[in-house]
């Protein structure tokens, strides 16, 4: 056996249960590393006391054991909580230095499944304030940028997570995706992000975004990790607003199994009219094209499903939602400019305004999943650009900051308004060695179907053995 981080999540419980590594050691080792790299901004806290107190309970667990199959399916395997959720005992600060002192009294449903799960949560990782960035420079940390080049940014609001799983740090990690941030951090460090169906992944005790834009998800270097951590996490609770249907096998099993012929519909227009997608993400969109046509599938070109006018809507939802976390006003003051100028646009909008965007949204959701119905699978670039240096976007006055932020990721928001499960794959890479993802689209309640071909494209194209320096 090679270094502890060499192995994949899977292969870390696997090795649990034989004995061949004690939970301890997999912590430990973890735990090292994520010290050793602070550079990288990945974490916003360490626990190591309360992960390794985890972490012999499962090394007892797992001496007891008669049978190891009887066992949590990830005992003893490392992760990390992003900063936006809940974790009951450990400072949450929701990226804001205004919530620097804040531990919750709960755990979200996410935590707890994790945790139910055998998994050992390392620490805290870091998120733009409140969530409300495709990009991590919260106040007082440093960025988190992507371990292939840290002089760029590794992408939000999950960007610590992202920076920890692309070096090494953590095999995987938990994320939240209301605008793409599972998949932006996955597209700049090179990972698999999966943002999963809308109810898939319960949101109690205090149910999350309210517009069901946010889901919970995985941020993972292999799709069986990303599928085992769905597994863990999509477990049907009652009292939410939004269900979905148990696929009625594991989302692990499905990555064993070939997805059979797929009719895959692929565009690269852009929402926002004008906006560029640099050569890079056309090339690496044509690229996984072809390859999906060599492996079997019929692709073919579809027209953009989302209408203009669906931009404002979400910008003006996106306004309010940035009043999500409620902040005391003597704090207000300690917000980042851009939350602060999002949180004012907020508050001059209207309640009818507001209930006239989210029909907006649901009117422009339907089209756009019955325009694409004839389609098992659609493909789009994954970003337009290459993940920027730090500072582009938190250097120029709000306006622009999110104007910039919207030209980054204009292929990602859509499916958080339609709901649909959505994934981004680093199937290409640069001569230089940054990662240039792939979107793959989902019917709703269809991951099964998405972790399958996910499973073919990373053996026909692995990048496995694209690492970052730090390695």
């Amino acid at each position: 056996m090679g270094e502890l981080h060499e192995l994949s999540a899977v292969e870390q419980a696997a090795a649990v249960r034989r004995r061949e590594v004690s939970p301890v050691e997999l912590v430990e080792h973890h735990l090292r590393r994520a010290e050793e790299h602070p550079e990288l901004g990945a974490f916003t806290v360490l626990t190591p006391e309360t992960a390794l107190d985890q972490a012999a309970t499962a090394e007892r667990l797992v001496r007891h054991a008669e049978d190891p199959d009887t066992l949590p399916p990830l005992l003893g395997v490392p992760t990390a909580i992003k900063d936006l959720t809940l974790t009951a005992g450990v400072r949450t600060t929701f990226g804001s230095a205004a919530f620097a002192d804040y531990v919750p009294h709960v755990d979200e449903d996410a935590v707890v499944l994790l945790r139910q799960a055998g998994t050992i949560s390392i620490g805290k990782t870091s998120t733009p304030e409140f969530g409300m960035a495709c990009y991590t420079e919260p106040a007082g940390l440093p960025p988190a940028v992507t371990p292939h080049d840290p002089t760029r940014l590794a992408g939000g609001s999950s960007g610590g997570a992202g920076a920890a799983v692309a070096a090494g740090l953590l095999p995987f990690a938990q994320g939240s995706d209301g605008a793409g941030s599972l998949r932006i951090p996955a597209a700049c460090c090179g990972l698999v992000g999966l943002k999963p169906t809308r109810g898939r992944v319960p949101r109690g005790p205090f149910g999350g975004d309210v517009t069901g834009f946010s889901v919970v998800g995985p941020l993972a270097r292999t799709v069986a990790d990303a599928a085992a951590m769905l597994d863990a996490l999509a477990v049907e609770k009652p009292g939410e607003p939004w269900t979905v249907h148990s696929p009625g096998e594991s989302f692990l099993a499905a990555t064993h199994r070939p997805p059979g012929r797929l009719r895959v519909g692929r565009y690269a227009t852009p929402i926002i009219p004008g906006v560029p997608v640099e050569p890079e993400y056309l090339g690496a969109w044509e690229d996984a094209s072809a390859l999906l046509e060599q492996l079997g599938h019929d692709v073919v070109d579809v027209e953009l499903a989302f209408a203009e006018h669906a931009v404002a809507a979400v910008e003006t939802i996106w306004n309010v939602v940035a009043h999500s976390i409620p902040t005391d006003p003597a704090r207000e003051q300690d917000l980042l400019p851009l939350t602060r100028w999002l949180r004012e646009r907020g508050s001059a909008t209207s309640a009818p305004e507001f209930l006239r965007a989210l029909q907006v949204a649901h009117s422009v959701a339907r089209a756009a999943v019955t325009a694409h119905l004839a389609f098992d699978v659609v493909l789009t670039p994954a970003l337009a650009h290459l993940p920027p240096p730090v500072g582009w976007f938190s250097g120029v006055d709000p306006a622009q900051d999110l104007a910039r932020q919207k030209a980054f990721t204009p292929f990602t928001t859509g499916y958080n308004v339609t709901g649909q499960p959505a994934l981004a794959l680093p199937l290409s890479w640069t001569a230089d060695g940054l990662p240039v993802a792939v979107q793959l689209v989902g019917r709703h309640g269809e991951e099964s179907l998405l972790l399958c071909l996910a499973a073919q494209l990373e053996q026909a194209r692995p990048w496995a053995a694209h690492r970052p320096a730090c390695w």
